[in-house]
């Protein structure tokens, strides 16, 4: 086993803290790796990474997970759509829309949609600015690809979604459990409690 810890991220999420906080304390190399959320739980299970910061649900079978936080789900939307009307939208408002992309809850519109193909959250947003439609993301995501000609609006009835680290529960090894004491704020001098 190399001394190099793969951290995988979905988009959003916001691994550098952490990182900052690990070379700070000279516990060893430590590599960041962009994943996407449909291949969040392979490659984790297949050790591309060795841990990953990713979106729930997973399969937590033969994995440990810590939660860590909520993220507010957000629709985006053109700046000319009626959404930009309002500060806060629910899933009714919603329903007969045009969904570029489907959300991780797994909210499908009532209404027959066309068939996209495959594509990042940014295309998404970038689709959305052509007025094809809207995308549900987390706001975080909605942040990070932000543009001028576009709205976004909290969706209020719909769940948030939840980050979380997952490993495999057999590379629970002191290199794993010194990042996870990381990400729950320990320093190099606490123990484990």
């Amino acid at each position: 086993m190399s001394d190099e810890l793969r951290v995988g991220f979905v988009t959003g999420t916001t691994p550098d803290k952490w990182a900052r906080a690990w070379r700070d304390q000279r516990r060893g190399p430590l590599t960041l790796v962009p994943i996407t959320e449909e291949d969040q739980e392979d490659v984790v299970r297949r050790g591309v990474v060795d841990m990953a910061l990713v979106r729930l649900p997973v399969d937590t079978d033969e994995l440990h997970c810590v939660r860590l936080y909520d993220e507010l789900p957000v629709v985006v939307a053109g700046h000319s759509h009626l959404v930009a009307a309002v500060d806060q939208v629910t899933l009714a408002d919603l329903v007969d829309e045009q969904l570029v992309r489907p959300h991780s809850s797994g909210w499908r519109p009532a209404v027959d949609q066309l068939a996209w193909p495959p594509m990042s959250e940014q295309e998404a947003i970038e689709a959305v600015v052509a007025g094809t439609g809207i995308v549900l993301v987390p706001m975080s995501v909605a942040r990070l690809f932000h543009r001028k000609d576009v709205v976004t609006r909290e969706v209020a009835d719909l769940p948030p979604t939840t980050v979380a680290l997952v490993w495999l529960r057999e590379r629970d090894d002191e290199r794993t459990q010194a990042f996870v004491g990381v990400v729950k704020g320990r320093t190099a001098n606490s123990t484990r409690g």
